[in-house]
């Protein structure tokens, strides 16, 4: 069976300036990056304002497994079925990082025959822009420091610097440290350690944006420290956001590539979900909504995360009204929610999936709070049997849910007919949303709402500091903010190790950070890092790249 890198690798792309003008984007606003992607001009999408908007359609999964779920390559499948189905549709999608790419995952563009292309150039660099992100970020660390170098007119109190700095790889070894060793001209010295740039809140911001000024105003905005007396730093007190914004002046900019059957997809930006907000950009997305009458967008991992997020920050800042949800799950990865051993998944189980379903209708109920009709989509394996799959599609229509087999990795956008057929019938339903909070409310009882009605928890634990925390924003005026909740990915809890539909826990919250720039709070929940590390046997040792440059082993 061919790997997803030799399909890739196999397909041809059309040159993209084909997609461009199929879109309607006309050359002068079209930045090509070789022949196969490019960067559409911001002022292409200020020429569209007047245009009505498309049909937003979210895809979001279960809570991720070892077994995998497929969401991006159903996202993929979903778009490129309903191009086949006649209708005007594209997607978008987040970039991929570095640090997954040669950690756990291999790559995330999709799968099979539902890819985006060029597979590899996406994985790998592509165009930029994460490494615009963590040398804008860089540039306003290196000009704290330089401040309390410099003398500290300011007043800025070392201890209480609370930029850290950043890169775009997995590293452990860099989550805490001490700078400004070695004597007096190598800096003052004082801890502090790296994130990875996707976690970045220039990365947040980049992707909330709506252009130069506002990127730049929201740069001005980030809060970098606090002085003796306890007020405030920010970036444009440092004049650094001038400098942070020309950094960015490209990164900005959606960039425009295709799927395997040469469906059109701005991928762009590439916020992590569990401890950011986890949606591709908003310029992608506005800009999509006026070229196309549906688009497709993908949030990271579950509904707790990405979704929620989508939801309750990035839809209420772009203007957003998602029309339907499309939950991704698979036989096997409910088998393992019910507790069958992965070396076993192979096998017919009906007590695994009975059991497993409970977390499937969590993530269910979670989008139908949002007053969106939902749509199951069960990525179908071969070794999936009739009973199971029925099992499956009775629980799903029991909650009020539709449901589709999808077979997109195998057949592309042809097995995902039946699944853009009841996504069409969900659009037709309309909808009711609304975020599942009020930004008025204080900062503890938005994230008490996100673990209660979201995570299913009994109730939220504030460590010290965290409370304390909590009060001094709200005393600063930051209490409107929305709550971006940083947790594990791996269970509906704060904890890896709960499968299913855990019950009769609480969410601890150990830290918060202010992200005013981006425009919300940032929760830190349980064990989760903002620095991930590696496995103990990362993707790295099996990519490679032969003597015609010819990439192997990204997934």
């Amino acid at each position: 069976m061919l790997s997803d890198i030799d399909i890739a690798q196999a397909a041809r792309c059309k040159p993209i300036g084909e997609i461009a003008r199929d879109l309607g984007i006309p050359e002068e606003y079209l930045v090509p990056y070789g022949r196969n992607k490019a960067k559409v001009d911001l002022r292409f999408l200020r020429s569209l304002e007047d245009r009505p908007q498309g049909k937003l359609i979210l895809v979001t999964a279960t809570t991720p497994t070892a077994a995998g779920e497929g969401k991006t390559t159903v996202t993929i499948g979903l778009a490129q079925a309903l191009v086949r189905k006649g209708k005007s549709a594209m997607l978008c999608l987040r970039e991929p990082s570095l640090g997954p790419c040669f950690g756990v995952k291999g790559g995330a563009a999709g799968g099979g025959y539902s890819q985006v292309l060029p597979m590899e150039e996406i994985n790998l660099h592509f165009t930029g822009d994460i490494h615009a992100v963590g040398v804008a970020h860089n540039l306003l660390s290196a000009m704290i420091d330089n401040h309390l170098q410099q003398g500290n007119p300011l007043g800025i109190d070392p201890r209480r610097v609370t930029w850290r700095r950043v890169m775009d790889m997995n590293d452990r070894a860099l989550r805490h440290l001490v700078i400004g060793l070695g004597g007096k001209g190598d800096g003052v010295p004082r801890e502090t350690g790296f994130d990875i740039s996707v976690a970045s809140e220039v990365m947040a911001i980049l992707c909330l944006a709506d252009g130069i000024e506002d990127l730049k105003a929201r740069l001005g905005r980030i809060v970098v420290a606090y002085t003796y007396e306890g007020k405030p730093v920010t970036a444009s007190d440092l004049k650094a956001q001038g400098a942070m914004a020309a950094l960015l002046k490209e990164a900005i900019q959606p960039n425009l590539v295709q799927t395997i059957e040469h469906v059109p997809a701005f991928v762009h930006g590439g916020p992590f979900a569990n401890i950011a907000h986890g949606t591709n950009s908003i310029a992608a997305t506005r800009t999509a909504l006026r070229l196309r009458d549906y688009v497709v967008v993908e949030a990271g991992f579950a509904s707790d995360l990405g979704a929620e997020k989508f939801m309750d920050i990035v839809s209420p800042y772009g203007g957003f009204h998602p029309e339907a949800v499309v939950v991704v799950t698979t036989v096997r990865a409910l088998k393992l929610h019910g507790g069958l051993p992965k070396d076993r998944l192979g096998e017919e189980d009906l007590e695994a999936v009975r059991a497993g379903l409970a977390n499937l209708e969590a993530h269910i109920g979670n989008m139908q709070q949002f007053g969106v009709p939902v749509v199951v989509a069960l990525n179908r394996f071969t070794a999936d049997t009739d009973r199971e799959l029925e099992l499956v599609r009775g629980a799903v229509q029991a909650q009020g849910a539709s449901i589709a087999l999808a077979e997109v990795w195998a057949k592309g956008g042809e097995g995902g007919l039946e699944l853009a057929d009841r996504v069409l019938e969900a659009l037709d339903k309309g909808n009711r949303y609304g975020p599942l909070y009020a930004w008025n409310l204080p900062l503890a009882e938005k994230i008490r709402t996100v673990a209660t009605k979201v995570y299913g928890a009994d109730g939220v634990v504030l460590e010290e500091g965290a409370a304390k925390t909590l009060k001094e924003l709200e005393s600063l005026g930051y209490g409107n903010l929305p709550v971006c909740m940083a947790k594990t990915q791996m269970s509906l809890s704060d904890r890896p190790e709960l499968k299913g539909r855990p019950k009769g826990f609480e969410v601890h919250v150990r830290e918060v950070r202010l992200s005013a720039g981006a425009g919300f709070v940032v929760a830190i929940c349980g064990p989760i890092m903002t620095m991930p590390g590696l496995p103990k046997s990362p993707a790295a040792e099996r990519i490679d790249i032969d003597a015609d440059g010819r990439i192997t082993g990204l997934f």
